[in-house]
C-alpha cells in the first residue's frame, strides 16, 4: 500500500474533512478556520428550501392574528411551541405574554437576542391571502417577520450547539409600541449574565439584502405628556370675568416652541409637538379648562430630562401668569418614558462585521440618527448592545410603504437574512469571548 504525501491528501480532501483536521491539528488557526466554515454553514441553513418555507409560514401565521400590547397570548403559544418543536427550553411568562428561551451550554458567556411581537390597532388595507383576520389590529410594523427571524435563528443555533462556546439568550418580548414591554421584561431577570444584547428591526427605506446602523446615538428618547389647564368660564362677551384657559394653553404652546429654539442647543437636536388642543363645546361661551398633549423628543439623556423638567415648568408658569392652574401628566406609570437609544461602538463593530459575513460590504449602510424610538432603549441602559435596521423595500412585492401604514408590507425574502444575522451575531459573539 502507497501512501499519499500530506498536502496531496490534505488537498485531494473535501472542505469540511479539511475543516475538521485543521481543527484538531492547527489550534492557532482554529478560530478563523471555525469562523468561515461556521458561517457557511449558518447560511446554508437559512437559505435551505424548508427553512425559507418554514419561516414564512410562521410569518404569515403570526400576520393573521395581530395582537396589541401585553395581549400577545397566542403569538406567545405559537413560539413556544416551535421552541418545544426545536427542544428549546424556555420561560413563559414573563412579563404577561414574553418568553425567555436560552440555547448553548447555560454557562457564560451570555449574549441576548430580542425580537417584539405585538402588533398595531391599524385596520389592514392590504389584499392578500394572509391579511389580518382581526378587525382594527395589524402588524404594520413588522414585529411578525422580527419573531419569525428569530425563530429561524433558534433553529440555526440548535443545529449548531455542540459547538457553541456559552449561551445564547432569546427574548420575545411583548408591548414594544406602548413603551412599556422591554422594562417589565427586565424586572422578569431576561438580562441575568447577559453580556451584550442585539435586536433587528425592518426598515422600508432600505432594499432587501441591505442593513443599516451606526455607533453612539441612534434613535431618539421619546415621551408624551398631557396638561389640563383649569381656569373660570364666563360668557364670551364678558371675558374680564374670565380666567381663560384656552389663552393660558395658547401661551403655553408657543411658549414650549422657544424651548426648542431659544434653550436647546442647535447642534443637539429636540423636538417638542403639541398635537392634541381640546376645549369649549360653543362659540359663546369661555370654557372652564382646556386640555393639551403632545410629545417630546432628544438624543441625548441629560438633555431629554431636561426637555421633560421643563415642560413642566413652562406650562405650569403659564397658567399661573393668566390666573390658572394646571395639572400635568407624562404618563410614566403606564406608557414609560423611552431613553435614547444609544448603540454601544464594539456591540455595533460586531454586529457590522458579521453582517458583511451574510450580506457583503456593498450592502452596508450608516444609518442616519433619526427622531422615531424603540424600546429596545431600556437593555441598552443596562447592558451594551446596539439595534440593526434590515431592509424590506421591494417594489416588485410592493413593500414601499413606512411602518405604522395600513398599507405596509414585508418583503418576506427578509426573513432567512435576518435569522442568518441574528445566528451569526451570537455565534461569533461566543467565539470571540471564551
Amino acid at each position: 500500500m502507497t501512501l499519499k504525501p500530506w498536502p496531496t491528501i490534505l488537498f485531494s480532501m473535501k472542505p469540511f474533512h479539511l475543516y475538521l483536521i485543521l481543527c484538531l491539528t492547527v489550534p492557532a488557526t482554529n478560530a478563523l478556520v471555525q469562523d468561515l466554515s461556521i458561517k457557511d454553514e449558518i447560511v446554508r441553513i437559512a437559505n435551505h428550501p424548508k427553512t425559507v418555507n418554514w419561516l414564512k409560514k410562521v410569518r404569515r401565521e403570526i400576520h393573521e392574528y395581530p395582537e396589541l400590547a401585553f395581549e400577545e397570548f397566542r403569538t406567545s403559544a405559537l413560539i413556544r411551541r416551535e421552541l418545544d418543536e426545536m427542544g428549546i427550553e424556555y420561560r413563559w411568562p414573563v412579563a404577561e405574554t414574553g418568553v425567555i428561551a436560552k440555547v448553548g451550554t447555560g454557562l457564560s458567556p451570555f449574549v441576548a437576542l430580542r425580537a417584539d411581537m405585538d402588533a398595531l390597532p391599524i385596520q389592514e388595507m392590504v389584499e392578500w391571502e394572509h391579511k389580518s383576520k382581526t378587525d382594527g389590529k395589524m402588524h404594520a410594523c413588522g414585529h411578525d417577520a422580527h419573531v419569525s427571524m428569530l425563530l429561524g435563528a433558534a433553529r440555526i443555533l440548535k443545529n449548531l450547539q455542540d459547538s457553541l462556546r456559552g449561551t445564547v439568550v432569546l427574548i420575545f418580548q411583548p408591548a414594544e409600541e406602548r413603551g412599556g414591554g422591554a422594562a417589565r421584561m427586565i424586572q422578569g431577570g431576561v438580562l441575568e449574565n447577559v453580556e451584550a444584547i442585539f435586536s433587528i428591526h425592518t426598515a422600508y427605506l432600505y432594499p432587501t439584502g441591505t442593513v443599516a446602523s451606526r455607533p453612539g446615538e441612534f434613535l431618539a428618547g421619546c415621551g408624551v405628556f398631557k396638561a389640563q389647564i383649569n381656569g373660570r368660564g364666563s360668557d364670551a362677551a364678558i371675558p374680564q370675568r374670565s380666567f381663560d384657559p384656552i389663552l393660558a394653553a395658547s401661551a403655553s404652546i408657543i411658549s414650549l416652541q422657544n424651548l426648542i429654539s431659544r434653550e436647546a442647543d442647535p447642534l443637539d437636536s429636540q423636538v417638542i409637538s403639541v398635537s392634541k388642543f381640546h376645549s369649549g363645546s360653543t362659540y359663546d361661551v369661555i370654557p372652564d379648562s382646556a386640555t393639551i398633549g403632545g410629545t417630546f423628543r432628544a438624543f441625548r439623556k441629560k438633555s431629554f430630562s431636561i426637555l421633560k423638567r421643563r415642560i413642566g415648568e413652562v406650562i405650569e408658569g403659564q397658567a399661573a401668569v393668566h390666573r390658572c392652574s394646571s395639572k400635568l401628566d407624562f404618563f410614566e406609570e403606564e406608557c414609560a418614558l423611552i431613553p435614547p437609544t444609544i448603540n454601544d461602538e464594539r456591540i455595533y463593530n460586531h454586529a457590522h462585521k458579521v453582517s458583511v459575513e451574510i450580506v457583503g460590504e456593498k450592502n452596508i449602510h450608516l444609518a442616519p440618527a433619526v427622531m422615531g424610538s424603540e424600546d429596545f432603549a431600556f437593555y441598552l441602559d443596562q447592558v451594551p448592545g446596539t439595534l440593526l435596521l434590515i431592509g424590506v423595500r421591494n417594489e416588485t412585492v410592493g413593500s414601499v410603504h413606512p411602518q405604522h401604514s395600513p398599507y405596509f408590507t414585508v418583503d418576506e425574502d427578509v426573513l432567512p437574512i435576518g435569522a442568518a444575522i441574528h445566528a451569526n451575531f451570537a455565534y461569533s459573539y461566543l467565539i470571540n469571548h471564551t
